[in-house]
């Protein structure tokens, strides 16, 4: 990664976040001048690995469509939108929807509208694979072409959103780049590859040995990777993109490929799939199943071609690496 050196001026948003650490962390080390939006200056905001007498944080509350971003935004030349309301294991909203579209919608489009008003030059927006859907037909990949079929109130909070940005786009000559990523892994990584992380290093029997789906995943750094590439690339403006690691594995290959990167034994029990659907049925974790069982497989050939961008970080490395110790 080539960074374009200090007088580029870059506003992470969500900088304190699973992503947004790692990205502040590889802009700072690329040369550019980072400033990093965070919900509250609390703690250790940054990671270990970032020099934060050199980076800048600014806290700007919750995002909504009455964040103000007026100070915040002086001199910015490039927004990466890493902050977001993801899914939540326990869901205390009443409206879940309205709560998705208030931070993920309308906070996305209140920024984004600042913005171009300050004369920011890009907005590089961190959308979901859930755009697409659920799961791809077997032996058939998403591309940026489908007709997206969000399945959940997150999913579509993020389409909605990808809209908004593309209106205003039109609308202000603000240049946009969409990035939509299946599951992000990595040291850190939160929610479910945290739980099969845990699971995999204590060696815990897992059923997990007979499913012989295809699922595209993408490791942080190069994710990373991707989104500084889309900062300054030409060709990345007012365009959208699927990117993950290229190589797709099985529910079964992926524990495996974590338990040797951890040094440890793969302990998998080969029960099939119809009994893993019908036990999680019973036990009312059907969307649990289907994310390790179904296929999701992402076509990153237009971010190949237009931009000349591949994966520098292969599978085993990018497992060896979230699975450190």
């Amino acid at each position: 990664m080539t960074g374009k050196g200090s007088k580029h001026r870059v506003l992470v948003t969500g900088a304190s976040g699973f992503v947004g650490r790692a990205l502040t962390h590889a802009l700072q080390i690329s040369g550019y001048n980072v400033l990093g939006a965070v919900r509250q200056l609390q703690g250790r905001v940054g990671a270990d690995s970032i020099d934060t007498k050199k980076l800048a944080f600014k806290a700007v509350g919750n995002i909504s469509n009455q964040t103000k971003w007026t100070p915040v935004l002086q001199g910015v030349d490039t927004i990466v939108h890493c902050a977001a309301r993801v899914h939540m294991m326990r869901e205390q909203a009443s409206d879940p929807m309205a709560a998705f579209r208030g931070v993920n919608v309308a906070g996305t489009l209140h920024l984004a509208e600042h913005a171009a008003a300050a004369g920011v030059q890009r907005f590089v927006f961190l959308s979901s694979i859930g755009v697409n859907g659920v799961q791809s037909a077997p032996g058939k990949s998403f591309s940026e072409t489908d007709k997206p079929s969000p399945h959940n109130a997150y999913a579509l909070s993020k389409w909605e959103a990808e809209q908004g940005l593309l209106r205003i786009a039109n609308e202000t000559g603000l240049k946009v780049v969409i990035i939509r990523s299946p599951l992000v892994y990595g040291f850190g990584a939160p929610g479910n590859f945290a739980a099969l992380t845990r699971a995999v290093q204590r060696g815990w029997p897992l059923p997990l040995g007979a499913v012989h789906n295809q699922r595209s995943l993408v490791a942080l750094d190069n994710l990373v990777d991707f989104i500084v590439t889309c900062i300054t690339h030409p060709q990345a403006a007012n365009q959208t993109f699927l990117v993950s690691d290229g190589q797709d594995l099985s529910t079964t290959e992926l524990v495996r490929g974590m338990a040797r990167a951890a040094g440890v034994p793969a302990r998998l029990l080969p029960v099939p799939v119809w009994a893993l659907k019908a036990g999680a049925l019973l036990l009312g974790k059907g969307d649990a199943v289907q994310r390790l069982c179904g296929n999701l497989q992402v076509d990153i050939s237009k971010a190949r071609s237009l931009l000349g961008w591949l994966p520098p970080v292969s599978v085993e490395e990018g497992l060896r690496r979230a699975m450190a110790v």
